[in-house]
């Protein structure tokens, strides 16, 4: 009888705990559908496809007729624009996209897929370019565009810097070719480089950014013996299954905590759980902390919202430094995005923290594609002395490929130069002072856009609610300003653009605000708020779906 009660006991005690960890959990995650990624599937499986056309297209806000007109001048407009002038490049990525499966999926997403069909008829981008020079590309039909795409953050310094980085590799390495398996020597002084900037003990070489986080956390699991791995709120670590939960991902991500950045509650279930083997930090999300990363294809009104405290931010990771110290969880920083773009140590020493591991990629390999893992020797080390069948294995054909070896270590050396040291001089004033001035512009203009910055790298921001702000991905591809398929999501200048580079940006970009106004897309109708957009929406897909 006695055994039985304690044995009941026991069970009652280890159920309430059991029950209060997983309570600690839930409240650790962010409100949002990007903090509960599960139910973020869900809801996603039930949206169906529709799409406005050509009348509600132009004025599904409730516009008056007046204003419908002039959406539609401007729309075709615009459209008879990029016929005129992007012909050739819209006649190859049309004759492409059937046999290319990324271009088919980034000229889908472009727009909120109500608008999709019209856009697509009538707005189509072309995906090709001839040339670079300076700040500026050139697409096939001569056109030139300041580019803020910054090739998805490889573009730091400028694209002339990395052509000679390429060539230079190409010289440095030829009389070796692309024999695989063995090292350059150059391998040998990319080490020690890296070592010095990192702080840290070892690396690995990987193909791809992707690929670094991979081995980042299967080592961190290997060390540890733990299971799971906590990601923040909206951070983008890579494609694969374990760090991209949720929408997007086809299997659940069953061994991943997806947790709310600058949070206590986070911290407290880090400190209790026994079973986390690291932590994701991508520093990027300092600018928009529990947000994904801003894309048009989901500006379904203007709550998009963003922007950066680097003593708020510093400070929390520090905190979130400790935590993972005092509970043997490893600490990994993600600098595949920012690394080299903060500070020429990246951003460890951009906030002062000195994580377990960091990974790095884009920029690194001088212009060809790149991940690397840098770490502490106990967490590197791939095998067990006194278990040789248990090592946690890892390895490609590519990795440390002679070329790119070669322009990563182009790069590295140019870094110590005084040219390019001088880039980082008042790197945060210099960046910070530009926004202010472009949204100093924006306001005393009455636009109703305004710019959030992570130093070098920019969103755009929508001050009155609008269902068409993705419209303005047009209007500045109009003025000549080059974007990723984002649109207005992620502006990313290279440390190239000088003063004068700045100004014709800006004076484009004014120009694009103002079209677009003048053409009546950011009328809204008096006591619209992002809130009744939403509830509008919702409306819309309940009707679809029960239809």
């Amino acid at each position: 009888m006695i055994a039985a009660y304690s044995a009941g006991a026991a069970l009652l005690v280890a159920s309430f705990t059991k029950g209060r960890e997983r309570l600690a959990l839930s409240r650790a995650k962010h409100g949002s559908l990007a903090g509960h990624v599960r139910l973020a599937k869900r809801i996603a499986s039930f949206i169906p496809y529709y799409a406005h056309g050509p009348d509600l297209f132009f004025r599904i806000d409730g516009a008056p007729e007046a204003i419908a007109a002039k959406r539609r001048e401007g729309f075709e407009r615009l459209s008879r624009l990029f016929q005129k002038r992007f012909p050739k490049s819209l006649a190859l990525t049309c004759e492409v996209r059937t046999g290319l499966s990324d271009l088919q999926f980034t000229a889908t997403y472009r727009v909120p897929f109500q608008f999709r069909k019209m856009v697509g008829e009538h707005l189509a981008v072309g995906a090709f370019l001839q040339a670079s020079d300076g700040v500026t590309v050139t697409d096939l039909d001569g056109n030139l565009f300041y580019d803020l795409t910054g090739s998805y953050g490889v573009n730091l310094f400028g694209y002339d810097f990395y052509k000679s980085c390429i060539r230079e590799a190409v010289e440095q390495v030829d009389a070796l070719g692309p024999v695989l398996g063995s090292y350059h020597p150059v391998v040998a002084d990319n080490v020690q480089r890296l070592k010095a900037i990192s702080g840290l003990d070892e690396m690995s070489f990987h193909m791809s950014g992707t690929e670094a986080v991979m081995q980042a956390v299967r080592l961190a699991r290997y060390h540890s013996g733990r299971s799971h791995v906590v990601r923040f709120c909206g951070a983008y670590h890579g494609w694969w299954d374990d760090v991209q939960p949720g929408v997007g991902n086809p299997l659940p991500a069953n061994r991943t905590y997806t947790l709310a950045d600058m949070s206590e509650r986070t911290l407290t279930v880090l400190a209790r759980r026994r079973n986390i083997a690291c932590v994701l930090v991508n520093p990027l999300q300092a600018l928009h902390p529990n947000q994904a990363a801003p894309s048009d294809s989901t500006l379904i009104d203007s709550g998009r919202r963003a922007g950066f405290d680097r003593d708020a931010y510093g400070a929390w990771l520090k905190r979130l430094a400790e935590v993972c110290a005092a509970n043997g969880i490893i600490l990994i920083f993600d600098e595949i995005f920012v690394g080299f773009r903060l500070a020429p140590g990246g951003a460890a020493e951009y906030f002062g923290i000195r994580p377990d591991m960091i990974t790095y990629g884009k920029t690194l390999g001088g212009g060809l594609p790149i991940g690397v893992l840098c770490g502490r020797a106990s967490l590197m080390r791939r095998f067990r002395d006194g278990r040789p069948a248990d090592i946690c294995f890892a390895r490609g054909t590519f990795n440390a490929h002679p070329y790119v070896m070669g322009a990563m270590n182009a790069f590295l050396r140019r870094l110590e130069t005084p040219a390019v040291r001088a880039l980082y001089a008042n790197l945060d004033a210099r960046w910070n002072h530009r926004a202010e001035a472009i949204n100093r512009r924006l306001a005393e203009q009455d636009l109703p856009v305004e710019v959030a910055n992570l130093s070098s790298i920019w969103t755009v921001c929508y001050t009155r609610p609008s269902r068409y702000n993705w419209m303005f991905q047009y209007y500045l591809r109009a003025e000549g300003l080059a974007l990723s398929w984002v649109g207005t999501g992620r502006l990313i200048f290279s440390l190239d653009h000088g003063d004068a580079e700045f100004e014709a940006v800006a004076d484009r970009f004014i120009a694009a605000a103002k079209a677009m106004r003048d053409d009546g897309w950011w009328w809204s109708n008096p006591g619209t708020t992002n809130r009744r957009l939403r509830r509008d929406i919702l409306k819309e897909i309940l009707g679809r779906r029960l239809r």
